[in-house]
C-alpha cells in the first residue's frame, strides 16, 4: 500500500523552531486575561482614539458585566449574542460573558432583521449585547420574537472623547427603558461569579458562517480550538515583547476574533480599536499607534492603498502584516510592497478551523505556481494535517486539484445543532472544506476556488479565481469578481464584475481584451460589467452570489 504523501507533512522542513514548538496554551482567553494582570496590570490593553485602558481596569469592567449577567439569570452554557462594531464595547461583552461561563455568539451588524432572527432563533440567546442605536432601530423589534431576556446597549461613543464624525457622527440615545446600558454596567463594580471560568472543551463561539452559499451555520468554536490558534499566531508572528495590534479585520469575524483579540490578549499585548474599517481613520490610527501587526481582507489593503494621503511612513512600524478571508492576487502583495515597503503574508483558514489552518511564516515569502499563476496561501501548521482529495475522499497526488481537508487541534467539533451537516462536513472529525486547491511537494498550499464557484463553459472548468488575478494585473482594475452566468450555447459562459481604481478608465471591450490576451480562449469573460464598488460581506469577502444572475443562485 503506497504511504500518504501528506502523512509526512513536507512543510515541517520549512517551519523555523518556534512553529514546530508544542503550544502549551491556558484553558481560555478569560484566563489569558488574569495572566497579562498578573503580568502587567497597568499596561494598556485596549487604545480607542483618546481612550486608554489598561488589563487592571478591563478585569475589573468585565468582572462587573459577568456579575450582573450572573445575576440577571445567566446560567453555564447560555448564549449571549453580541452584535456591536470594533469598540471596547466588544471586548467587554465577549470577555464578561465567558466569565460568567456563557457561550458567546457574534454577530454581524450588517445583518439584517431577519437574518439576526435566525440566528438568535437558532442558537437559543439568552442575552443579547448590542449598540443602543441597533436596539431602536430593529433589534427591539427582532428580539421580540426570539429567547433572549437579558438585553444591554453599548453608545459606542463611550470611553472615548474624540468623536471622530467619520465613524462616530452619530448621536447619543436616551437610555433605554427596556435595556440596561452596558457602560454603566462595566463601570459599576462586582465581582465575577466564582466557578464559572470556562474549561477547554466548553463551546467559547457559534460563529455562523458567513452565509456566502445559503442560510448561516453555527460552527461550535470551543476554548481550546481558540485558544491553539491565538496561541500559534502569538508565538509564530516574530513580534517584539508587547506588540501593537491594529484591529482591520471587525472582531466579530473568526479572523478578528482570534488573530487580533486572541493573539493580542495571548500575548499581553495593546489592542487599537476603530470603530468600523474608513481608510482615512486607519491610517491615522497607523501613524498615531505605530502598530506591529495587522491582518485584513485584500479588499482593506486595496482601499487603504487608494486613500489620496497614504505614504510608506504609514506602515513603517509594521513587523508582521497578513491578510485572510479572501483571496489575494500575487499583483496586490507585489504592487503593495513596491509602493509601501510591507510583504503581505498570505493565510488561510475558515470559521470551521478556528481562522488559520495554513500561513506563510515570518521568514519566507510566498510561492507563486508557475502554472496557474495562483499565489500559495502558506504552510500548514506543526498541529496541523492538510490532505488533498478526490470526488471519492481519496488521497490526489501532490501538485494534483482536488478538495482541501484539514484535521488538526483547531478544527471545531461540528455544527450547532445540525448532525447531519455536521457528519457532511467533518467525516471522523476532518474538515471537508468546500475550497478546491493542491499542495506542492515541498508543502505549499494552494486554493484554487470554492468547489460550488467552479464555471463550466462548453464542458471545459473555468475556475473564477484565475480569472480575477489577471484582472488585478491591469492598472485600472481595483476589484474583480467572476461568476458563471447562463449561456444557450455553451451552458455558462464567464462574466466578470469590475471597480475601477480612482481616477482610472477602461471600457468593458477593453477588460475582456485584456484577458483574452493572458488565458486560453474558454476563460476570458465574454461579458464584463463596470460597478462603482462590489458587494462585500463585513469581512471585506466579495460576495459573488449576489452578483449571478437570480436563477444562477446556488
Amino acid at each position: 500500500m503506497t504511504a500518504s504523501p501528506y502523512a509526512a507533512r513536507p512543510w515541517l522542513a520549512l517551519l523555523q523552531e518556534a512553529q514546530r514548538a508544542p503550544v502549551h496554551p491556558v484553558d481560555s482567553l478569560a484566563h489569558a486575561l488574569g495572566d497579562a494582570v498578573a503580568e502587567a496590570p497597568e499596561r494598556t490593553f485596549l487604545a480607542y482614539f483618546d481612550a486608554r485602558l489598561s488589563y487592571r481596569e478591563v478585569d475589573e469592567l468585565t468582572d462587573s458585566v459577568a456579575a450582573h449577567l450572573a445575576a440577571r439569570g445567566l446560567e453555564r452554557g447560555d448564549r449571549v449574542a453580541v452584535l456591536l462594531q470594533n469598540s471596547p464595547h466588544f471586548v467587554l461583552a465577549v470577555l464578561g460573558a465567558w466569565k460568567a461561563g456563557a457561550t458567546v455568539v457574534p454577530v454581524n451588524p450588517m445583518y439584517k432583521s431577519a437574518e439576526v432572527a435566525h440566528v438568535l432563533r437558532d442558537a437559543g440567546a439568552t442575552a443579547l449585547i448590542c449598540s443602543d442605536r441597533a436596539w431602536e432601530t430593529y433589534l427591539r423589534q427582532t428580539a421580540a420574537g426570539s429567547p433572549v431576556r437579558i438585553v444591554l446597549t453599548a453608545c459606542e461613543r463611550d470611553f472615548q472623547t474624540r468623536d471622530d464624525a467619520r465613524v462616530l457622527g452619530f448621536e447619543r440615545l436616551p437610555k433605554a427603558p427596556d435595556a440596561d446600558d452596558l457602560t454603566a454596567v462595566a463601570r459599576r463594580g462586582g465581582r465575577a461569579p466564582e466557578d464559572r471560568l470556562p474549561r477547554p472543551a466548553d463551546i467559547a463561539l457559534i460563529s455562523y458562517t458567513s452565509g456566502t452559499s445559503g442560510t448561516p451555520k453555527g460552527a461550535t468554536n470551543t476554548h481550546a480550538n481558540v485558544m491553539h490558534n491565538a496561541e500559534r499566531q502569538a508565538t509564530g508572528l516574530g513580534l517584539p515583547e508587547a506588540p501593537v495590534y491594529y484591529a482591520l479585520a471587525p472582531l466579530f469575524h473568526i479572523t478578528g476574533m482570534v488573530c487580533q483579540l486572541g493573539a493580542c490578549l495571548n500575548s499581553a499585548g495593546t489592542l487599537v480599536l476603530t470603530y468600523r474599517f474608513e481608510p482615512g481613520v486607519v491610517l491615522a490610527a497607523f501613524a498615531e499607534h505605530r502598530p506591529h501587526y495587522t491582518v485584513g481582507p485584500s479588499t482593506a489593503f486595496m482601499a487603504l492603498a487608494a486613500h489620496p494621503d497614504v505614504t510608506r511612513e504609514h506602515f513603517t512600524s509594521f513587523v508582521n502584516i497578513s491578510s485572510g478571508g479572501a483571496p489575494v492576487p500575487p499583483a496586490l502583495v507585489e504592487g503593495f510592497r513596491e509602493r509601501f515597503g510591507p510583504y503581505i503574508r498570505v493565510g488561510y483558514g475558515l470559521t470551521e478551523c478556528t481562522a488559520p489552518c495554513a500561513s506563510v511564516p515570518p521568514h519566507l515569502q510566498a510561492p507563486v505556481d508557475p502554472v496557474s499563476g495562483t499565489l500559495s496561501v502558506g504552510l500548514p501548521g506543526a498541529d496541523t494535517v492538510v490532505r488533498v482529495l478526490d470526488d471519492r475522499g481519496a488521497e490526489v497526488p501532490l501538485g494534483e486539484h482536488g478538495e482541501i481537508a484539514v484535521r488538526g487541534p483547531q478544527v471545531v467539533p461540528g455544527y450547532w445543532r445540525r448532525p447531519d451537516a455536521t457528519a457532511e462536513t467533518f467525516p471522523d472529525g476532518e474538515l471537508r472544506t468546500g475550497d478546491i486547491g493542491f499542495m506542492d511537494e515541498r508543502g505549499w498550499l494552494y486554493v484554487v476556488d470554492r468547489k460550488k464557484d467552479m464555471i463550466n463553459a462548453s464542458g471545459f472548468k473555468v475556475w473564477p479565481r484565475e480569472v480575477e488575478d489577471v484582472l488585478y494585473t491591469h492598472p485600472a482594475v481595483r476589484e474583480a469578481a467572476v461568476v458563471g452566468v447562463p449561456d444557450g450555447y455553451r451552458g455558462e459562459t464567464v462574466k466578470a464584475y469590475i471597480s475601477l481604481r480612482p481616477g482610472a478608465e477602461a471600457d468593458p471591450d477593453e477588460l475582456a481584451a485584456y484577458c483574452k490576451e493572458r488565458l486560453a480562449a474558454y476563460k476570458y469573460p465574454r461579458q464584463v460589467e463596470i460597478l462603482p464598488d462590489l458587494p462585500k460581506t463585513a469581512s471585506g469577502k466579495i460576495l459573488r452570489r449576489e452578483l449571478r444572475s437570480p436563477g444562477d443562485q446556488n
